[in-house]
């Protein structure tokens, strides 16, 4: 039995479709990550799971039966929103298991949850303080806990490390893949990040204009985007892409003489086609006897790699290669290519094969 079945769930606003049919199942302990850009969704459809807002139609399963219609505090689910929504007045302590006071638990019952919470988060020591006091991340972290208590049946995250800094988010990132490993928790989690989907989730739904254009786990979703929207928002740098028509056998590449083989996963090319051709910047390095001639427009340095902006004919692209290459803008390289070359057709956007 699914953890969670969202079967053709769409919302619209009078004539704006929001969401146009979202079908997603996850089994008991997934960390099912809704990435996209802004608008794409992914917000929308997590209120209506937690019951923030109402589907148009479709329906929403927790376990064996349908939530729709059912109060969000009788759904069996946690949500933790982007903004801590702590109470000042009350202490961390009363903060966690203020939920838990709601539905009248015992006070004995009540502290042991909070403290078997602060100890799961390692804020044991701030049960007594009030949010002031905290830093961002400490407060993100009761914030969880008052999630945590509940031991919901799934756990919802709205983009919930988007107010921290660049250190706290990874500190904060490398808790919640820890706690979800302990605890084995359905999740849905909703962020704009990719770096989070990938090292968070056990699968991701890509999202573009209220529809799914990939779910898959990470590897999948890096190693085989399925369109050139995918392709271009997972990875950092973006993946390059250059226009090439298809001749026998191989890719030429628009504007030069360059002819790259044909992948042989790629099927169902014609002669003649007008292709997109896909290539990580890891991908790239150098080789006196690569196939692409390219001149340095660009260099920065990352510190444990130099990522090298370059045009091939008259295409750019970007490579990421070691520090020490020590290249120079203006310098003519070539540049070979390992594996992982994309093939997209130029039209659809749809990966070839």
């Amino acid at each position: 039995m699914s953890a969670l079945e969202i079967q053709n769930i769409r919302k619209s606003y009078g004539e704006v479709d929001t969401l146009k049919g979202i079908d997603i199942s996850l089994e008991s302990g997934e960390f099912l990550v809704l990435l996209g850009s802004s608008g794409c969704g992914k917000s929308t459809l997590l209120n209506i799971i937690a019951g923030l807002a109402e589907a148009t139609s479709g329906d929403i399963r927790i376990g064996d039966r349908s939530v729709l219609g059912v109060h969000p505090k009788d759904r069996d689910i946690a949500m933790v929103f982007q903004s801590y929504a702590l109470y000042p007045n009350l202490s961390v302590h009363r903060n966690i298991g203020f939920g838990l006071e709601m539905r009248k638990v015992p006070a004995a019952e009540r502290d042991k949850a909070v403290r078997e919470a602060a100890k799961l988060l390692q804020i044991e020591s701030l049960l007594e303080r009030k949010p002031s006091a905290l830093s961002g991340g400490q407060r993100q972290r009761v914030a969880i806990g008052r999630a945590l208590v509940r031991k919901p049946e799934v756990f919802l995250f709205d983009e919930p490390l988007s107010n921290l800094d660049a250190k706290l988010r990874m500190e904060m990132r490398t808790e919640l893949k820890r706690l979800h490993q302990m605890l084995k928790t359905t999740v849905v989690y909703v962020t704009h990040d990719q770096i989070e989907a990938m090292t968070l989730a056990t699968r991701i739904a890509v999202m573009r204009d209220g529809r799914i254009e990939q779910l898959g786990t990470p590897d999948e979703i890096y190693n085989r985007p399925a369109t050139l929207h995918v392709a271009t928002f997972v990875g950092a740098p973006p993946m390059n892409l250059l226009n090439a028509t298809a001749e026998a056998g191989s890719l030429r590449i628009d504007g030069t003489s360059i002819a790259l083989p044909m992948p042989a996963a790629s099927t169902g090319i014609r002669q003649g086609q007008e292709l997109v051709i896909g290539i990580r910047p890891e991908a790239l390095h150098l080789d006196g006897e690569g196939q692409l001639e390219a001149v340095c427009e660009v260099t920065e340095l990352t510190g444990p790699e130099l990522i090298v902006t370059v045009h091939v004919g008259s295409q750019r692209l970007m490579a990421s290669l070691p520090a020490s290459c020590g290249l120079a803008v203006g310098d003519v390289l070539r540049l070979g290519l390992g594996c992982g070359v994309h093939v997209f057709d130029r039209g659809s956007g749809l990966r070839c094969g």
